[in-house]
């Protein structure tokens, strides 16, 4: 049925049967109704047959209410699928009507103007620059020189037998300063100095590869910039310096100046180095060597203050003194016990006994209040006397210490020093050209034609995207 049935004719249907449905679904529930009034159990049983029937019915309808929903959206689907098979077939027979035949090209204006144009972008300047490069342009010749910068370390006596390392170091390495002190305006004027850049690179034949003799400085430098290369490789720390000149000869005494500056610059560096690693070590020396005089210029004024040499020799002395002292005294007491135990109080031998106890008491009390505050007759007490040296031998030892110590650290930065020696190693000697390679004219008329061509097609490609707009 639905392949036969218009979509309008489908939705007809569909609505009957959904209306038919609805209709039987009502009727079965009013029975429905109805039988459940009924008493009598006979009519109630029919009346419930009777429901059950309308029942079956409305579930018959709404069946085929929905099996017509559905044959309703299948038709619809295949009438919207052929819409648009029909659709798409009118809009490819309006597109081939509307393409009409390609005609036979012929020449335009915009043709000849695109023409000129690369003509008057592309080979006339392409055309000046072969012509001056050829026969304006004068020939340069190259002149390379390549060196590296070296640091011979020998282990020094010193550091072999006290294990002493290393004291300097370096934030950055030498040959990155030398390439920097080369491409600099300090090395510009230095060898303008010995070679006159501005005679040697004049050429008023040629405005474009040479400099007036008017410049200025800045103006040299930037020019050292085009005809002196300096290629660095980092890993290897090897450097090749490439330097043009119009005349083989120049080209070679440039270079040979360059090298010589170089090589003074790596000196200044080294002398630079060695005073650096010497000067903090000579300063502590000095310093040392201050305070271990003043020491001993302390320990002598006290020498001469006190007229003791060593105190504690002196100290020795005096002990062995009371010692001696307390050895009489107690062999004198022996004696008067001895006496006393012969003889009366009234014997002149215990008086001249007890005489000597009470002498010997009074020098052993006198000694030893000499090594205490306030003792005899003396302003300054032996102990302060004892105490204060003893400071200043702390002192003057401690000076000789420091002394032995900054000395050894001097002579060690003195021989760290001489034991580091820069120098640039040549591996390439400035050579001498014998024919002209530079300047490279093939590629750079390559490269032009290459940077006219693009910018001549991408100004045509911007100009028709601009009209193909309007």
């Amino acid at each position: 049925m639905a392949t036969t049935l218009t979509p309008a004719e489908a939705a007809s249907v569909a609505e009957e049967k959904a209306e038919a449905a609805r209709a039987a679904g009502a009727a079965a529930k009013s029975a429905r109704a109805a039988a459940e009034t009924i008493e009598d159990e006979a009519e109630r049983a029919e009346a419930m047959r009777r429901v059950q029937s309308l029942t079956m019915a409305a579930a018959q309808a709404a069946q085929d209410a929905a099996q017509a929903a559905k044959e309703k959206a299948e038709v619809t689907a295949s009438a919207q699928k052929a819409a648009e098979v029909r659709a798409r077939s009118r809009l490819e027979e309006d597109g081939k009507a509307a393409v009409p035949m390609a005609g036979r090209a012929r020449l335009r204006l915009r043709h000849v103007v695109l023409g000129l144009s690369f003509l008057i972008c592309v080979c006339a300047p392409l055309a000046v620059t072969a012509w001056y490069l050829y026969a304006v342009a004068k020939d340069q010749y190259a002149s390379s020189v390549g060196f590296a910068v070296r640091t011979e370390e020998v282990g020094s006596a010193i550091e072999l037998l006290g294990g002493i390392t290393e004291l300097s170091g370096s934030s950055s390495s030498d040959t990155d300063v030398l390439y920097e002190f080369i491409q600099s305006q300090n090395m510009v004027r230095a060898i303008n100095a010995r070679v006159d850049l501005r005679v040697a690179y004049h050429q008023p034949s040629d405005p474009v590869f040479g400099i007036p003799s008017d410049v200025r400085i800045e103006d040299v430098v930037d020019y050292w910039q085009r005809m002196v290369k300096v290629f660095y490789d980092r890993a290897s720390g090897l450097i090749e310096i490439r330097v043009l000149a119009f005349d083989p000869d120049t080209a070679q005494e440039i270079a040979q100046a360059i090298f010589d500056e170089s090589s003074d610059m790596i000196n200044q560096l080294s002398a630079i180095a060695r005073s650096d690693t010497t000067r903090y070590a000579r300063d502590e020396l000095n310093s040392a060597i201050e305070r271990l005089k003043d020491a001993r210029g302390a320990v002598t004024a006290y020498r001469i203050r006190t007229q003791i040499i060593d105190p504690v020799t002196d100290i020795q002395g005096r002990m062995g003194l009371v010692n001696s002292l307390q050895t009489q005294l107690a062999e004198a007491l022996i004696e008067l016990d001895l006496v006393r135990r012969t003889s009366p109080e009234t014997d002149p031998r215990v008086v001249q006994a007890e005489r000597r106890v009470e002498v010997i008491r009074e020098r052993l009390a006198a000694e030893r209040k000499r090594f205490s505050e306030g003792g005899d007759d003396e302003s300054v007490s032996y102990s302060s006397l004892v105490s204060e040296y003893e400071g200043l031998a702390v002192e003057q030892e401690f000076a000789e210490k420091a002394y032995l110590s900054a000395l050894a650290a001097f002579d060690t930065a003195q021989a760290e020093a001489q034991r580091k020696s820069r120098y640039l190693a040549t591996y390439i000697d400035p050579t001498v050209a014998e024919s002209s390679k530079f300047p490279k004219r093939m590629n750079i008329l390559g490269i032009l034609g290459a940077v006219l061509f693009l910018g001549w097609a991408i100004a045509v490609m911007v100009y028709y995207s601009i009209r193909d707009r309007r």
